[in-house]
C-alpha cells in the first residue's frame, strides 16, 4: 500500500480542508502514457501486459448522457511491471489479443456490472474478477464510490471532476486523460487492502462467490416495455395518454439511435409526459410545451405530432395496460387485503433477513435480493424446512454463502408466521 504514495501528490496545505483529509494524486507514477490508437501501439501494450505480473487493473470510460448506448470510448489498464496504458477503442475496437494476454489473470474493476458489457463488446472478457465496489458493499461500507474508498483505505484522493464528461470527444484533453490514468493508478493497492479486510472478517470466500457470479451472469435481456421507465410517467392517468408516451418514446429512440445521441438530448422525458397529457394536434401547440424548444426536438416536430396522432387514433384493444404485466407477486401494498397470510410471512421474512444483515454488517440487498424474499413469502414451498427454502433460493440465483446464512432462519420465520 505504501506504493500508492510514490505517486506525485499535491503539497499539504494546513489551511485547506481537502488537504487536511488526504493528499491529492496529481500525476501517474511513470507520467501520462500516450493514447494507444493503432495496431502497432496496441501490440506494444499487449507485450507489456504479458511481461507484467499480478492482477490487471481495468477501467472504461463511456459517454453516458451524450451518446446512444453504453460503448466504451477509453479503456485504461495497469499491471505491475507493465505500467499504465490508455487505449482508444474507437481506433482499436478489437481487444481480443489483449484478452488472450490477460488469460486467467485476475482483473480488478470497480463496479464491474457497469464496465463488463462494454468491455465484452471489445472482446475483452475477464475469467477472474475482483470488484472493489462489490467488496466494499460486502464489508458494509455505506459509501462505495471509488474516490471515497481510495481516501478511506489508502489515504490519498482522486480528483473526480471529469467523471461525467463526453468521452466520445476527440481529441481527448490531457487533463481528462490524466484523470483516467489515475483511476487505475492505485486500483491494485485498493484491491489488496480490501482483500485483507475481507479475510479478517471471514468474508473472502463470500466475495469470491459473488465475483464468480458476476462473471457468470448472462447478458441482460432487453427490457420489456422500456418506455414504461420514462421519468414522470406516474403522472399519466389514462391509457390513451400512456399510448402517446409509448409512441413518443419509440420515435425518440429511433432518432437517437440514428444520430448516435443520448435520447434525453433529443427530447427530455418531461417533454414526453407533458405532450402525452396535452395530446397536441399541431406543431404550434407542441411548441407551447417548453421542453420542445430545444434544438433537436424542434427539428422533429412533425415526427412528434405523428406519434401523438397514432395514439389518438388507436382502437381500445391497442392501448397499453395501465400497469406492465409481471411474472411475480402483486405490489406489496396490496398484500394485507388480498393475502394477509402472505403479508405476515413477508413481515417475518424481512425482519429475519434484516437481522442477519445487521449481524454480518452488510446491506440487506447484498445478503439476499428483496425480490427473492417477496417471492418466497408469496409462494413458499409446500413443505417449509431449511432444505426446501435453500432449494427455492438456489433456483432464484442465490449463492451458497447466502443460502447458508439465511435458509434455516427463513424457514423458521415462515413457520412462525403461520402461527400468528
Amino acid at each position: 500500500m505504501a506504493n500508492a504514495l510514490n505517486s506525485k501528490t499535491e503539497p499539504h496545505d494546513p489551511g485547506n480542508d481537502d488537504a487536511e483529509r488526504a493528499p491529492l494524486l496529481r500525476e501517474p507514477r511513470e507520467g501520462l502514457p500516450d493514447v494507444t490508437a493503432d495496431p502497432d501501439a496496441l501490440a506494444d501494450v499487449i507485450a507489456a501486459v504479458s511481461a507484467g505480473s499480478g492482477p490487471v487493473a481495468v477501467d472504461a470510460e463511456r459517454a453516458s448522457g451524450y451518446r446512444y448506448g453504453q460503448r466504451a470510448y477509453l479503456v485504461q489498464l495497469r499491471r505491475e511491471g507493465s505500467g499504465s496504458a490508455l487505449i482508444d477503442p474507437v481506433h482499436c475496437p478489437d481487444l481480443a489479443g489483449l484478452d488472450t494476454a490477460i488469460g486467467d489473470t485476475e482483473v480488478v474493476l470497480h463496479a464491474a456490472h457497469q464496465d463488463l458489457p462494454c468491455l465484452s463488446e471489445l472482446r475483452l472478457r475477464p475469467r477472474r474478477l475482483f470488484d472493489t465496489e462489490l467488496a466494499g458493499r460486502l464489508l458494509g461500507y455505506q459509501r462505495v464510490g471509488l474516490g471515497f474508498m481510495v481516501e478511506r483505505l489508502l489515504h490519498v484522493r482522486l480528483a473526480k471532476e471529469h467523471s461525467a464528461v463526453d468521452w466520445s470527444q476527440r481529441p481527448l484533453p490531457e487533463d481528462w486523460l490524466r484523470y483516467a490514468a489515475l483511476d487505475v493508478e492505485i486500483l491494485i493497492e485498493l484491491r489488496d487492502a480490501l482483500e485483507e479486510e475481507l479475510s479478517e472478517t471471514g468474508k473472502l470466500e463470500w466475495a469470491r462467490e459473488e465475483f464468480a457470479s458476476v462473471l457468470a451472469a448472462p447478458p441482460k435481456e432487453p427490457r420489456k416495455d422500456p418506455w414504461r421507465r420514462t421519468s414522470g410517467i406516474h403522472r399519466v392517468r389514462n391509457q390513451r395518454a400512456l399510448a402517446a408516451v409509448r409512441e413518443l418514446w419509440y420515435a425518440r429512440d429511433e432518432i437517437a439511435r440514428e444520430r448516435d445521441v443520448s435520447p434525453g438530448r433529443v427530447l427530455p422525458d418531461a417533454a414526453i409526459v407533458e405532450a402525452a397529457s396535452a395530446m397536441p394536434r399541431t406543431p404550434s401547440e407542441l411548441l407551447g410545451i417548453k421542453q420542445f424548444g430545444i434544438k433537436l426536438a424542434r427539428r422533429h416536430l412533425n415526427t412528434w405530432i405523428r406519434a401523438v396522432d397514432r395514439a389518438r387514433d388507436m382502437g381500445r384493444p391497442e392501448l397499453p395496460r395501465p400497469n406492465a404485466p409481471g411474472d411475480g407477486p402483486p405490489p406489496v401494498n396490496r398484500w394485507a387485503d388480498r393475502a394477509p397470510e402472505a403479508a405476515r410471512r413477508l413481515e417475518r421474512a424481512r425482519a429475519t433477513v434484516s437481522g442477519i444483515a445487521e449481524d454480518v454488517v452488510m446491506p440487506t440487498e447484498n445478503l439476499l435480493l428483496p425480490d427473492s424474499v417477496r417471492r418466497l413469502a408469496w409462494t413458499p414451498p409446500a413443505t417449509v424446512d431449511p432444505e426446501s427454502v435453500a432449494a427455492f433460493l438456489r433456483s432464484r440465483g442465490a449463492r451458497e454463502w447466502q443460502i447458508g446464512l439465511t435458509a434455516s432462519p427463513l424457514a423458521t420465520a415462515l413457520r412462525e408466521a403461520e402461527k400468528d
